[in-house]
């Protein structure tokens, strides 16, 4: 039997470039919001799909949209403000979920208060599956296995190839991420346990391409679904180099926001490094997405820091391949084949092997990366 897919958010960028990517594999989603209208204009759009009026903030109207076995997608955010009541609907309805958040906070909330209710009721709840962080996931998985019981330390970085001209590639919920994030903290597994960090404190270089290149000390959910798989690993750290020629520079600029960061000025200031100030509301066109496309690099060392694996997920622009892979994960659970029920990972909710074989199919290749000049 196959449940109903509900996208909340549909109406925004990421909600519509997913809607678009479930249209193209011949599903028929039922598409959520606040705003009739806008509704009625995007379900047109897409040939005319069901739409429900429902408040993502309202834990009855987000419960309203969907029954046990449905899957319940969502891109609306920042998700630490506006994702809980969707996230605790899921997982008492007994509904598949999956969203697009980037903010590991939520991640690590969300399994707190809902993991053990979920797995009683079915529910497979698989949070930040896009870019942000499927192809770290598959990255550091196929690193640390081919690594082997060796590997102590995985280091994996985030890049774009190609060009995101000085922040025009960036949706505006993409910048208004980035300027947020650097007054944040992020969290690292070091030592055997998680632990916060200044974000940006450290900044550490790649082999991304055909030359190096800097990312500074970023968040992801790799710390925290990677480590119960390989339990050899006392470090795993997720790093940042969208903009690898800025990556010293904010480094500098966290230690000195995350002491001023309520002094106006301080708050202008990250603004226009990150280009949040700037932009129109939306995103990327397809012309502009196609000058960009996505990179992601995993470093499994030993104790000594020697490397015992390198890997490279590329594939396409990261709102392009967030899309894809949220619209195959809702489309496989709708379904019925999701592995492990919970809040869980890409890996435990689909298996390594599934995951590598659908992202090849969209485009997402990991392995050894021709360009790179370290053998791997």
């Amino acid at each position: 039997m196959t449940g109903r897919i509900v996208v909340l958010g549909a109406t925004g960028y990421a909600g519509g470039l997913a809607v678009e990517a479930l249209v193209r594999r011949g599903t028929r989603p039922v598409i959520a919001g606040l705003r009739p209208q806008a509704l009625a204009a995007t379900a047109e759009r897409f040939g005319g799909l069901d739409t429900q009026v429902a408040d993502v903030t309202d834990f009855d109207s987000v419960r309203a949209l969907v029954e046990p076995g449905d899957v319940l997608v969502t891109t609306v955010g920042p998700f630490e403000r506006l994702g809980f009541a969707a996230a605790r609907a899921a997982a008492e309805q007994g509904a598949h979920y999956v969203d697009s958040t980037g903010e590991v906070g939520f991640v690590r909330a969300i399994h707190e208060r809902h993991d053990a209710v979920a797995r009683k009721t079915g529910a497979v709840m698989v949070p930040a599956f896009g870019n942000d962080y499927v192809p770290g996931v598959l990255a550091g998985a196929v690193a640390a296995r081919e690594a082997g019981d060796s590997a102590r330390s995985l280091d994996i970085g985030y890049f774009v190839d190609g060009s995101l001209r000085r922040g025009r590639g960036l949706s505006s919920g993409t910048r208004a991420t980035m300027s947020d994030a650097i007054t944040l903290p992020v969290t690292v597994w070091k030592n055997g346990r998680l632990e916060d960090q200044r974000a940006a404190s450290r900044v550490l270089t790649f082999d991304a391409g055909a030359r190096r290149k800097a990312a500074m000390l970023a968040t992801g959910t790799e710390v925290l679904f990677l480590p119960p798989a390989f339990p050899h690993l006392e470090s795993v750290e997720v790093y940042n180099g969208w903009f690898p020629e800025l990556s010293r520079a904010m480094s500098l600029l966290s230690a000195v926001v995350n002491t001023a960061v309520r002094i106006e000025p301080g708050r202008r200031l990250v603004a226009a490094v990150t280009g949040r100030s700037g932009g129109a509301p939306g995103g990327p066109d397809a012309a502009e997405r196609s000058r960009s496309g996505a990179h992601t690099v995993a470093v499994a060392r030993d104790r000594g820091g020697a490397v015992l694996a390198e890997v490279h997920a590329t594939g396409p622009n990261v709102y392009d391949l967030t899309a894809e892979l949220m619209a195959w994960a809702a489309d496989r659970l709708a379904s019925g084949h999701g592995e492990q029920p919970g809040v869980v990972g890409p890996v435990e909710a689909f298996g390594l092997d599934t995951l590598l074989a659908a992202g090849a199919e969209m485009g997402l290749t990991v392995g050894a990366d021709p360009r790179s000049r370290r053998p791997v």
